[in-house]
């Protein structure tokens, strides 16, 4: 057999087996590289390169080994989940680098980290002062998790106490000019009526859609194929009615969270009023 065939081949062999195991190993090794997991990359990189391209090494004996350290991965693993100590030894743990607005000096210079790689990762998290953080840590995959001192962090409806809808997992209804009912029936829509909404957006057919995705408040996102227009894509609301119930149940909820008699009892109010008007508009809602 010639060079370049027997190379290929010894490659390809390589390659494969190198793709079943990571796959056996799980996505852990992507998302998470250790210093254990960047240990056992180099070598793993480095056994798959000597089967491909060193004859002088039996093709059997070169996927051992990569058999061997898969094995020898897992049996690591599993004890480093039943020891905190062996997985502390194994794959460290975290360092923090700055702690109420202060650097540690001294653990900087445990991790071997300079002022200026300090703050490229304090940056990268959008903070550009170090008064501004009240905790940064460098995790065990070498990433720095940041967080902001309670001034600083971005103001939620949360912080402010306010009652918001949740919002659940879009779903796409069409792709590539088909529809995928399943998905549809499950937020209780029919194919008529989501017909009536793509053509709202242009749309004369299902065929006419590259992707559709609806949300859990029934607004729906349309991409055509043809895209000969530079109007923004209509957002669709819920219907009114659900909408109106929806405020009503919110003042009622604000009602149960004051401890206000007058503020409570205007919430009532507005609420009783809010269901009087959602029974007169029931009738021209259905």
């Amino acid at each position: 057999m010639p060079d370049f065939l027997l190379i290929f081949v010894r490659t390809f062999i390589a390659f494969t087996v190198l793709l079943i195991l990571a796959r056996i190993m799980g996505k852990k090794q992507i998302s998470q590289f250790t210093f254990f997991d960047y240990v056992v990359g180099i070598t793993i990189g480095s056994i798959s390169a000597t089967v491909a391209i060193n004859e002088g090494v039996k093709m059997t004996n070169g996927i051992l080994a990569l058999i061997y350290l898969t094995i020898f991965l897992f049996i690591i693993s599993y004890i480093a989940l039943k020891s905190f100590a062996f997985r502390d030894i194994v794959e460290g743990s975290p360092t923090v680098l700055v702690e109420n607005g202060k650097i540690l000096e001294d653990n900087l210079k445990k991790v071997r980290f300079t002022f200026d790689d300090l703050l490229i990762k304090l940056r990268e998290k959008n903070a550009f002062k170090v008064s501004d953080v009240e905790l940064a840590v460098l995790e065990t995959d070498g990433k720095v998790s940041v967080m902001l001192k309670s001034g600083m962090q971005p103001l939620t409806p949360q912080t402010m106490g306010m009652m918001v809808e949740e919002e659940h997992r879009p779903q796409i209804v069409i792709i590539d000019g088909k529809l995928i009912e399943k998905k549809l029936t499950e937020y209780g829509y029919t194919k008529e009526w989501l017909l009536g909404e793509i053509n709202k957006q242009g749309a004369q057919n299902f065929s006419d859609v590259f992707l559709a995705q609806i949300d859990s408040k029934g607004n729906v996102y349309v991409d055509l194929y043809v895209d000969d227009t530079d109007d923004q894509q209509i957002q669709q609301k819920p219907l009114l009615a659900a909408q109106l119930r929806k405020i009503q149940a919110d003042l009622e909820g604000f009602a149960l969270q004051t401890k206000n008699k007058e503020t409570k009892q205007l919430y009532y109010e507005q609420s009783q009023q809010l269901q009087q008007l959602i029974s007169d508009l029931n009738p021209l809602l259905k």
